[in-house]
């Protein structure tokens, strides 16, 4: 079983390393997952993620408080505005501008009202 948490928080680290790159994936999420997955398999991984200066701190922070940066929190405004934008240019239909705008309204509410780090 360890074997499966350890592949698992290691495809999650790719994934939150592409999100760092990538405007729609989300980053912290899936550092989340691969912190909680190598609690379960490896305690050197799990250590190494906690103490590594970029991936740790925002970690740590929503162990410790729940709680995103502001500056997370204005790059995910940034990139949700992108996407709506980007959506209205391309002349997505209404429906789905709903949809998406309905969605990513919930995604900014739930940002906003999480402690600062």
């Amino acid at each position: 079983m360890r074997y499966i948490w350890g592949t698992i928080g290691l495809i999650a680290v790719g994934l939150g390393l592409l999100g760092i790159i990538l405007p729609l994936l989300p980053t912290v999420p899936f550092l989340l997952l691969a912190a909680f997955c190598f609690a379960r398999s490896s305690e050197r991984l799990h250590s190494w993620m906690m103490d590594h200066p970029t991936l740790g701190p925002p970690i740590q922070d929503w162990q410790d408080n729940g709680a995103i940066s502001l500056k997370a929190k204005k790059l995910a405004t940034l990139s949700v505005v992108a996407v709506f934008a980007i959506s209205w240019v391309l002349d997505v239909k209404a429906t789905v501008l709903i949809i998406q705008a309905v969605t990513l309204s919930c995604v900014m509410l739930f940002i906003w009202t999480r402690p600062d780090a």
